[in-house]
């Protein structure tokens, strides 16, 4: 049989009790012939507490030491996991990040995975069908021996990556929901299980407010080609759901090839966490834009939606936004670097949001745009600002016209049916 990698979220190991339900999935893949590894995070609330701990013994505490203190959360996870299974009868042992090793780079709370050397547990599959269960969201920096941590949602990218170190057919992300949906179901009762969606898109809707997975986790699949199957870990561990076709109830993020039948609109994202800020009356001269934004890049602040006005006079506005919380720091760092830019005034604006469209079979079908504006307007909602690329559109408009937006745009591209 194949190796599958599972992987299980803070409230699915949130008591010994879950952790037994999640043991009995394992179980399940196990009986079933399958070489199993399994990922997991801290027990639900476990690392917020290490890192109020971390805060309280410090403020400006060492990065590495901090690595040590929340890491330990999967640490237990893991062993209590182990004991579970061998307790069921299934051989199993637990592993931290850096006795695999996964590799890392050197940036402590903030790493990223450099590789997964898989041959000790491949040699354990082979030898004794040993389940690995590993302690997610920690690596090593195999320069200075010191352990790291990925940042919040880590343990899905170790998922991924110990799949893709260990050849496994396929990675399943268990989680609270059943797979990935074609908007928010709190705002669209009529949103859709997807039952497949190719990495680009998934990568988008990761990007654009889509809490299924982590950002990093689809990037790193994407370039492995490691296939993730987003399952509910409150389905039946003996008897899960499984569609017409005998296959498990949930999403399969997957190369695009293996969609055989595209929608130009895969789904519609939002995200509540944008600031617009508009800078009035700069000079329309080479450089103004670096002047500009070159502050922002100084202070660690990411910027995302770019508009800029044809020039009048030789003048020129540029909008443009920020996350939410970077909202007072941009403006106090443009501020401060007025004279350098030379503008006239400043305006923003934190009661935005973003709304994507989304979609591979844009790349070959006009008129998604105009539609989607038309629609918007029909319902009365301004746009503030747009943004494109290949598979997707972005617009930027008040917060109070959110739900709205997102089912008129969902009912438009058929996304109900």
């Amino acid at each position: 049989m194949s190796r599958l990698v599972m992987k299980f979220g803070g409230t699915s190991v949130a008591d010994i009790e879950r952790i037994r339900n999640v043991a009995r999935h394992v179980k399940r893949e196990w009986d079933a012939g399958h070489d199993v590894a399994v990922v997991v995070s801290a027990m639900a609330g476990t690392t917020n507490k290490l890192v109020a701990w971390c805060r309280e013994a410090s403020v400006l505490h060492d990065a590495r030491e901090y690595d040590v203190v929340v890491s330990s959360g999967e640490q237990v996870t893991s062993g209590l996991l182990a004991i579970v299974l061998q307790e069921m009868g299934v051989t199993a042992r637990s592993w931290q990040g850096w006795q695999i090793p996964i590799y890392s780079d050197g940036s402590h709370a903030a790493a990223h995975i450099l590789g997964v050397n898989g041959e000790e547990i491949i040699k354990r599959f082979k030898e004794r069908r040993e389940v690995a269960v590993i302690s997610g969201f920690q690596g090593i920096h195999k320069e200075t021996g010191r352990v790291t941590t990925f940042g919040r949602g880590g343990s899905d990218t170790s998922a991924v990556a110990v799949a893709a170190g260990i050849g496994a057919e396929r990675c399943d992300i268990y989680t609270d929901v059943d797979g990935v949906y074609t908007t928010d179901p709190n705002v669209v009762e009529k949103a859709k299980r997807l039952e497949k969606v190719a990495f680009e898109e998934m990568l988008e809707m990761a990007s654009l407010g889509a809490k299924v997975l982590q950002v990093r986790s689809v990037e790193y699949a994407m370039q492995n080609k490691v296939r993730v199957m987003v399952r509910s870990s409150f389905d039946d561990p003996v008897k899960p759901k499984t569609d017409k076709n005998g296959q498990p109830v949930g999403t399969l993020i997957c190369d695009e090839e293996e969609i055989l039948e595209n929608q130009v609109v895969t789904g519609i994202a939002f995200s509540k966490d944008e600031a617009q800020i508009s800078i009035r009356r700069l000079a329309d001269k080479p450089g103004i834009a670096a002047a500009l934004f070159g502050p922002l890049a100084d202070a660690n602040i990411n910027v995302d939606m770019i508009v800029q006005n044809i020039s009048a006079d030789g003048f020129t506005d540029i909008t443009f936004t920020v996350p939410t919380a970077d909202y007072d720091r941009a403006k106090a760092a443009i501020e401060k670097a007025k004279a350098a830019i030379g503008f006239k005034a400043m305006e923003g604006a934190n009661d935005v949001v973003k709304v994507s469209i989304i979609g591979v079979g844009m790349r070959t079908h006009a008129g998604v745009a105009a539609s989607a504006f038309k629609a918007l307007a029909a319902k009365g909602i301004n746009i503030r600002a747009i943004s494109t690329s290949e598979i997707k559109i972005s617009i930027l408009i008040d917060a109070a016209y959110t739900e709205l937006a997102v089912r008129t745009l969902h009912s438009l591209y058929g996304l109900d049916r």
